[in-house]
């Protein structure tokens, strides 16, 4: 597929310095050295990686978990920063808008901290300060103190009025569903809309295609979850718009029947780029494990997306998603270290591609 750059994208630049970032992120060999580590060691063999610099800024005012934690998102927030740096033209765009994620990460990290009491320091620790929201519209996030207050203060941002109109349902059901998924909804119908119509083998089309998957896959983690929950709520009423692999009739059938949903993924378009991690999705016997497996399945998806179209946004997105992973891979040993968790029970929570 031969694809055109056009305009003043630079996609030869920014795909280069994005292999020689990915070269460096962790493999398996250092996961596996991770979790027999205690937060100490863990902080201390960071500081031999890409993550020195921000250890070493960091180092004098915090250490252990706090210390791994603040370093894992400001690296995190440097490096999808310097993509924006790196890119000019329309791939500028398609980057800027997909790091719109991350608001809607720090609006979902608002909501699950008031839902559960946190305090709005250990609310802060999770957010990842990336995206487009500017340091005093996070700052009224975290002096929000009821789930009213913090919709009133993204009133005039895409989540405000999908927030409203999910909040009588979550007063009504008492989980937190309807508000994530508003959340979700808006930032893809957001993309999406930016995307507007495209032509075949463009860039654009490419960029469509990335973003279909991971609502595909967020519409098969979302109807897991309320299958499971337990409330009185119909799946396909939280269908995402924009994935090509069902539509909300067939996720309401499929989320019931763990069966069904992986033999339709194996007769759909993922089916021959993700059969080994359909063989994990089948061997799942948890919720938790089914949505790592599916995780899993996503980066491997992006991976062949970017292979297969080397010159597209694709290999930058599937690095923002790799990069991802990396993050919540090492901050979960490091939170399961400092608790104590068994190796095992470590390994069962991290995504490896």
């Amino acid at each position: 597929m031969n694809v055109e750059t056009g305009g003043s994208s630079n996609y030869e630049y920014v795909i280069a310095r994005v292999r020689s970032r990915r070269a460096k992120l962790f493999d398996e060999d250092d996961y596996r050295k991770l979790v027999r580590m205690g937060p100490g060691e863990i902080a201390r063999f960071m500081e031999e990686t890409e993550y020195e610099t921000e250890m070493n800024a960091l180092g004098t005012r915090h250490s252990g978990v706090d210390l791994i934690e603040y370093a894992l998102n400001r690296n995190q927030s440097k490096h999808f920063g310097d993509l924006l740096t790196w890119a000019d033209g329309s791939l500028y765009n398609y980057i800027a808008n997909y790091l719109r994620k991350f608001d809607a990460w720090n609006v979902k990290t608002a909501i699950r901290g008031i839902y559960t009491g946190a305090d709005s320091e250990d609310i802060e620790d999770d957010l990842i300060r990336t995206g487009e929201f500017s340091e005093q519209t996070l700052d009224r996030l975290l002096e929000a103190t009821s789930m009213e207050e913090l919709v009133e203060q993204l009133s005039g941002t895409i989540f405000g009025e999908p927030l409203e109109e999910a909040l009588e349902e979550y007063e009504d059901q008492g989980v937190l569903v309807p508000l994530e998924n508003a959340v979700d909804r808006a930032f893809f119908s957001h993309l999406l809309d930016d995307i507007g119509s495209v032509e075949p083998d463009s860039p654009k089309a490419l960029y469509r295609e990335f973003l279909e998957a991971e609502i595909d896959f967020r519409n098969l983690r979302n109807g897991l979850r309320i299958a499971r929950s337990g409330a009185d709520i119909d799946p396909s009423e939280y269908f995402i718009e924009g994935g090509q692999l069902f539509g909300p009739d067939e996720l309401r059938q499929l989320a019931a029947n763990t069966d069904e949903l992986v033999a339709r993924i194996r007769d759909s378009a993922y089916g021959d780029d993700l059969a080994s991690a359909l063989n994990e999705l089948e061997s799942a016997d948890s919720l938790i494990q089914f949505e790592h497996a599916l995780d899993a399945a996503l980066l491997e998806y992006s991976g062949k997306l970017s292979n297969r179209y080397p010159l597209s946004v694709c290999p930058i997105l599937a690095y923002i998603l790799a990069k991802e992973r990396e993050v919540e891979n090492i901050r979960a040993i490091a939170r399961g270290r400092e608790a104590g968790l068994s190796v095992e029970e470590i390994e069962n929570e991290l995504v490896i591609q």
